[in-house]
């Protein structure tokens, strides 16, 4: 069955241009001009992926991306933000509210295609993951590699793939530092067409949600797991 792409962008030309494209892909395409349509799409629609621009009617993209990433039903769906912007805080801000990657437009059609299937290969690995039912812990921290949990001083941590991957690569490496290109490469693959930056994003989320601690920062060298007892 075909993987069920929404786009949502204002501009009727640009949803045309994505709709044509991902359709050549074999996708199906659900179109969406206003950010205020998306929840009623999700409740009566199977989607996978959204692409979603910055700047939209009704809602806008920063925000309908944080409202998405914050409800228990679609936090997992992964979102790829389209922004007209080049200024680096907003391609930051949008990772920070839990967007999987970014395209600045003008983009590449080839490019945006490259990106949506790694995203979805990504999460479709993550969802597949067959293993027998395993916990490793250190500290306060606790992974169930089965059910994909993370659990700090006794509480469930909500997090995304990208998020539960990176914790568990540091916390099943106690003793090694990573380079951000490790991670950037471990994590997102070799395909990945961000910055190292994302890293950084990701780390300070996973420190905002587990604790400010959790991951030791060397400066020059990278990033390690801390036990906290």
């Amino acid at each position: 069955m075909a993987e069920r792409i929404l786009a949502v962008d204002d501009e009727e030309n640009i949803r045309e241009l994505l709709k044509y494209n991902l359709e050549k892909e074999d996708y199906q395409v659900i179109l969406a001009s206003r950010g205020d349509q998306v929840f009623d799409i999700l409740d009566k629609e199977d989607i996978d992926l959204i692409i979603l621009d910055l700047m939209l009617p009704g809602i806008d993209g920063l925000s309908l991306c944080k409202e998405i990433k914050s409800d228990d039903k679609f936090n997992r769906l992964p979102i790829i933000m389209l922004t007209a912007r080049t200024e680096e805080i907003d391609r930051v801000v949008g990772l920070e509210m839990g967007a999987d990657d970014y395209v600045s437009k003008p983009f590449s059609m080839r490019e945006l295609i490259a990106r949506v299937k790694a995203v979805l290969r990504r999460t479709r690995e993550f969802q597949g993951t067959v293993q027998e039912a395993e916990i490793i812990s250190s500290g306060k921290l606790s992974i169930n590699l089965t059910s994909h949990q993370a659990i700090f001083d006794d509480k469930v941590i909500e997090l995304t793939p990208k998020e539960y991957e990176l914790i568990k690569l540091l916390l099943q490496n106690p003793e090694r530092f990573f380079t951000r290109d490790n991670l950037l490469n471990k994590i997102w693959g070799y395909d990945y067409y961000g910055d190292t930056r994302t890293v950084d994003v990701h780390i300070r989320r996973i420190r905002k949600k587990i604790s400010p601690e959790i991951i030791k920062t060397i400066r020059g060298v990278g990033y390690k797991f801390v036990a906290l007892e």
